[in-house]
């Protein structure tokens, strides 16, 4: 199980992310990406580029919530060139836009709000998956910890026996170390932070983003072993 770091935080980009890039990536992370909201597209582009100095996998999240900002949203993840687009629920719009969907991981339920939360049974949340790796996309981006309706890992176990082989990808409230170790037993592949290394909530001893990254590695990599 890998982290995907995002440079966010309420579910909006920080304003200085453009300026967080490297010290990020000195600490080893490899998969950094941002959200469509809170940063203008020439700083989004900025963004993209620093990540791919460091050699690292660049992510863009949708967050829109109507199907005519998704859909501006999948357009300037297009232009922008991202290796991975998470979020969003119209596939069709997605490969429309996209060409095809090896790089797209829908939210599978259904997501509602900004902040973003997710309704949804476990019955809905494989019917979801299912169709989206039938559909071509490599996997899904499950807001498990948001869930309205079910229990989170109960969501996890539900997408992980219906990807069929397909990444699963678990963002939103992943702040706990015993979250991550959760996760990674429930067979999540992946997993996005960034509000709770912001707001130090991760590690509230620590005082530093450096501190709370090196924290959330250690408990990424400790999950990873126990899982395997």
């Amino acid at each position: 199980m890998h982290l995907i770091f995002m440079l966010t935080r309420n579910d909006r980009t920080v304003e200085d992310a453009d300026c967080l890039v490297d010290e990020v990536c000195s600490l080893g992370v490899t998969h950094v990406g941002f959200k469509d909201i809170g940063v203008p597209p020439e700083v989004m582009r900025v963004l993209v580029e620093r990540i791919r100095q460091h050699r690292g996998v660049c992510y863009l999240e949708v967050v829109s919530t109507t199907a005519d900002a998704v859909a501006r949203s999948l357009e300037c993840a297009a232009a922008l060139g991202v290796d991975r687009i998470l979020g969003g629920t119209d596939l069709l719009t997605a490969r429309r836009i996209l060409g095809n969907l090896s790089r797209y991981f829908p939210f599978p339920g259904r997501p509602v709000g900004h902040p973003t939360r997710l309704e949804g049974s476990a019955e809905l949340i494989a019917e979801h998956c299912a169709n989206a790796r039938a559909s071509g996309c490599a996997g899904v981006d499950l807001l498990a910890y948001r869930a309205t309706h079910a229990e989170p890992l109960d969501l996890v176990r539900a997408a992980r026996a219906a990807l069929a082989g397909g990444t699963l990808i678990v963002a939103g409230s992943v702040n706990t170390r015993e979250r991550i170790h959760a996760l990674a037993e429930a067979g999540a592949d992946a997993f996005t932070i960034g509000s709770a290394v912001f707001d130090g909530s991760f590690s509230p001893a620590k005082g530093s983003l450096r501190g709370q990254i090196l924290d959330v590695l250690e408990a990424c990599d400790k999950a990873s072993r126990v899982a395997a």
